[in-house]
């Protein structure tokens, strides 16, 4: 039986918190609940190792849940000639889709073509990302005329169209294949502990024999010691090396570049494919593509000074967003007709010399410290798998574990994989939970929806098997609501709120949800580095 069929485990808190309190050394202690960082759990445990894995707020709390919802090679490393980088998103991409169907699925784009030299461009660009696809290529690229493309994607500016290009990717539910990932680490037999952070590193000898954790419900510490301790906490990765005093004053790793996303109706884009703006009149890539329900317009790269954790959309981005897409859709969207607008952090290596934020590369490092703690940086959600079998090889070179089996997650199976019955552009509904649908259905209230798709079978599912806790990780992460209608989101807090103390017996921060979602439908005017915000709505 795989981890897809199996029956699901559950993540009950007090038990998982007892687990933490027991004596004994761990292999791998992961800082981190992000991408990277389950990724890192799961390779780990699948290869026989005794694993560990804290995260301070939920998982895929940070950039982890606010990507742009694509699997895919980078189309826009092309121009770089980042071809390395390219073929092996691309090799990732394929592993991705086959391990998770019922998340991440294939995706038809469009480019549409307004200059005469637009077409046979992108066309050559987009055939050399079929063949550096090779056998994990997702169908082929297709010249489209002027007619062939308005009926392959309504909802495009017809005036002054020439006809455009059809090629393939991938797109998936970030945050619920996070807590997939979470799971499916958990069935192999790793310790994963939500809402609970890292404080400091266990030093020995002048090496880091471990972590300090406390845990953010009771305030209980946690000491775990562990052969090696991984720091893979995103965009605080530099935080977290400053636990460390022999890197405190070390160059930081890491510069941050912000990426905003608005979500508007369907209606807008309507039919099964998305669009892609290769270049815009700044040299950015804007993507509009069709997301559970909704059209998810995307992306910016604005330079950020610092991290945060929850990053917002600027009001410039948000006027370039609608701006752009005006240009390229029939019927412009407003600002009154965005139903949510959010921001994610891109963690980027930091690199040698000047150089802007759009044009740094998504590849990854692993760094091992003189003192052994070990750090991954940078990336992308497409390539977690191959960044956590590069960091877990890392600590096999080192020598900080002594042994371990091979690496064998390229084939291994996600909870919930079985074959998309539905597709990720279909309103959210049973469909996400793919093999597992027939475990929420059992629950309580499986026949009540609260609305948005979400039942309260669904809920206590998210209480019982997927380690949430409060409103926002159910209304967020368990279920996508708040990235697609915040409003109704806000309206849902309260019911939700009371499913999750029935089933938790705690307080689950329905009133902070609230002010959350409302910051969903506006955003600021200018932000300083201070942290001093002014609204613009």
């Amino acid at each position: 039986m795989t981890a897809s069929t199996q029956a699901p485990l559950r993540t009950d808190r007090a038990g998982l918190l007892a687990r933490l309190a027991e004596p004994g050394d761990y292999d791998v202690a992961v800082i981190g609940g992000g991408a990277t960082g389950l990724g890192v759990a799961l390779d780990a445990a699948t290869r026989g190792l005794r694993v560990v894995l804290v995260e301070a707020h939920d998982f895929a709390k940070g950039t982890s849940s606010r990507a742009t919802k694509l699997v895919h090679g980078g189309v826009r490393y092309l121009e770089q000639r980042n071809f390395p980088l390219v073929r092996e998103a691309l090799r990732e991409r394929q592993i991705l889709l086959r391990n998770a169907p019922h998340l991440a699925q294939p995706l038809p784009f469009v480019v549409p073509a307004y200059r005469f030299w637009e077409r046979p461009y992108y066309g050559t660009g987009l055939v050399l990302y079929d063949v550096l696809a090779g056998k994990a290529g997702l169908g082929r690229t297709r010249w489209l005329d002027r007619r062939a493309i308005t009926a392959r994607q309504p909802g495009l500016r017809t005036q002054g169209l020439r006809g455009g290009i059809e090629y393939w990717d991938g797109q998936f539910d970030d945050a619920r294949l996070a807590i997939a990932l979470a799971r499916t680490a958990a069935r192999a037999g790793a310790l994963l502990v939500n809402h609970c952070a890292a404080v400091g590193l266990i030093r020995e000898q002048g090496r880091v024999a471990g972590v300090r954790c406390e845990d953010r419900e009771t305030g209980r510490s946690y000491a775990l010691r562990a052969a090696c301790v991984v720091n893979a906490a995103g965009i605080w990765v530099d935080a977290v090396r400053r636990l460390d005093a022999r890197t405190q004053a070390a160059q930081d790793t890491l510069l941050f570049s912000q990426g905003a996303h608005v979500v508007v109706s369907r209606d807008f884009l309507p039919g099964d494919r998305a669009l892609l703006v290769p270049r815009t009149p700044d040299g950015r890539v804007l993507f509009a593509l069709p997301w559970m329900g909704r059209t998810v317009i995307g992306t910016t790269d604005t330079p950020r000074p610092s991290q945060e954790l929850e990053p917002r959309p600027l009001a410039e981005e948000v006027d370039f967003l609608l701006g752009e897409a005006g240009r390229y859709l029939e019927r412009a969207p407003g600002v009154r007709d965005v139903s949510s607008a959010w921001a994610g952090l891109r963690p980027l290596v930091r690199p040698a010399g000047h150089a802007s934020t759009k044009d740094v590369s998504r590849e990854h490092v692993v760094r091992v410290e003189d003192d052994g703690l070990v750090t991954v940086a940078g990336g992308k959600w497409t390539t977690y798998r191959a960044m956590a079998q590069d960091t877990v090889d890392a600590c096999l070179d080192a020598g900080l574990l002594k042994s371990a089996g091979p690496c064998a997650t390229a084939d291994h199976p996600l909870v919930g994989a079985e074959p998309g019955r539905h597709s990720i552009g279909d309103a959210p509904g049973l469909w996400g939970y793919g093999s597992e649908r027939d475990a929420v259905l059992a629950l309580p209230g499986a026949d009540r929806e609260l609305g948005g798709g979400l039942t309260e079978a669904m809920v206590r599912f998210a209480a019982r098997h997927e380690y949430a806790r409060t409103v926002e990780d159910v209304l967020a992460r368990r279920s996508r609501l708040l990235f697609l209608d915040a409003r109704l989101a806000r309206e849902l807090a309260g019911e939700v709120g009371r499913l999750l103390a029935e089933e938790t017996g705690v307080d689950a921060g329905a009133g902070v949800f609230r002010e959350l979602a409302d910051s969903y439908l506006r955003w600021p005017a200018e932000a300083s580095s201070s942290g001093t915000t002014s609204f613009s709505r």
